[in-house]
């Protein structure tokens, strides 16, 4: 069968689980309608080493992660994101045991790029270029996850050389045509650099930072422009948008937030102008967080955020905010007056 065509059956297969009023999006230009909030699985990685720093979100229960990948599936989450880096391959082999028996029900999103040591547990860039292990990596992704093809396959190395991306482009053709693969993107905040990748023919979506305090008007319009899915990384800006966490919160040692990059660019600054909007975001009986998605799909109709989670009640409390909507228009014009923006 065709891969456009298998894909379609997918999403036909997914949108007949038992949340029939869950919000809706299409990945991009391929067309495939997915739930319009996806699982962002970092988190249930568990323990690894980034370069040398921590790179997971501390300690986790696997069998309460799979539970949760079953609590999403029964609220009508069809979308799951995961990548190569999360535990060194931990995430994708949890993410591939809960979807045993389900595999019809779900869009497999996964990432790669980087150099995966899973008997080490820690990952650091490679030192030549990486189309060489472009193959490699795809299949040990595809062995993980214990599946034949991957749907929305994404080069995870936001900084990757633009030079290079048209020799990318070629190689990630060359999984389409091997049956590796049915899409891909990149993983990037970079506008032009986005705008390159867009040229492949089976480039569907963009991942990039996303949240109500941090917008991305630039990306956004490309996305809009060029029909390309955008998959919203950060929508809770690393927590500080459920409202659990404060200024003086300090995080584990094993816990990603705990470096100074993720208070800088995520926890302050969104402390800092949480309360700014605290009431739209938690009108129509949404919690802080569903609020913060909300404003997501308010925001944009190609946005599809990926809250992470550790638990059941956070996966079902993320899925329950499909049911709720986007905020209206005028709320997120009202957001923007109060940032200033």
């Amino acid at each position: 069968m065709h891969p456009d065509a298998v894909l379609s059956d997918i999403a036909k297969k997914g949108s007949s689980m038992s949340t029939q009023t869950a919000l809706k999006r299409t990945l991009g230009r391929s067309g495939i309608e997915v739930s319009a909030l996806g699982l962002g699985c970092w988190a249930i990685g568990g323990l690894w080493t980034w370069m040398d720093g921590p790179g997971g979100w501390g300690e986790i229960n696997d069998a309460e992660s799979i539970r949760a990948i079953h609590a999403a599936l029964d609220h009508g989450v069809t979308f799951f994101d995961t990548a190569a880096n999360y535990g060194t391959g931990h995430s994708e082999q949890i993410l591939g045991q809960a979807l045993t028996g389900h595999r019809d029900q779900a869009v497999i999103a996964t990432k790669f790029g980087f150099k995966v040591n899973e008997t080490d547990k820690r990952v650091t860039y490679y030192e030549d270029d990486i189309i060489g292990h472009l193959r490699a990596d795809c299949e040990a992704s595809l062995k993980r996850l214990n599946i034949d093809v991957i749907d929305f396959y994404q080069l995870h190395v936001w900084d990757y050389p633009v030079a290079n991306v048209p020799a990318m482009l070629d190689a990630l053709e060359g999984l389409i045509k091997a049956g590796k693969i049915r899409t891909y993107g990149w993983s990037t905040d970079d506008v032009d650099g986005a705008h390159e990748f867009a040229k492949g023919t089976h480039c569907v979506g963009i991942q990039h930072d996303l949240n109500v305090v941090q917008d991305a008007p630039a990306m956004l319009a490309l996305c809009a422009e060029l029909n390309l899915a955008s998959v919203n990384r950060s929508p809770l800006a690393r927590g500080a948008l459920t409202g659990k966490y404060n200024k003086d919160t300090v995080f584990a040692k094993n816990d990603v937030r705990s470096d100074s990059w993720s208070r800088e660019r995520f926890l302050i600054p969104t402390l800092d102008r949480l309360e700014a909007v605290r009431d739209i975001l938690t009108s129509g009986g949404r919690t802080l967080t569903q609020g913060a998605l909300a404003w997501i799909w308010g925001r944009s109709q190609q946005t599809i955020p990926i809250p992470g989670f550790k638990t059941v009640a956070q996966a079902e409390e993320n899925a329950a905010a499909m049911n709720l909507g986007p905020l209206a228009a005028d709320q997120v014009r009202e957001i923007d007056g109060l940032l200033d923006r």
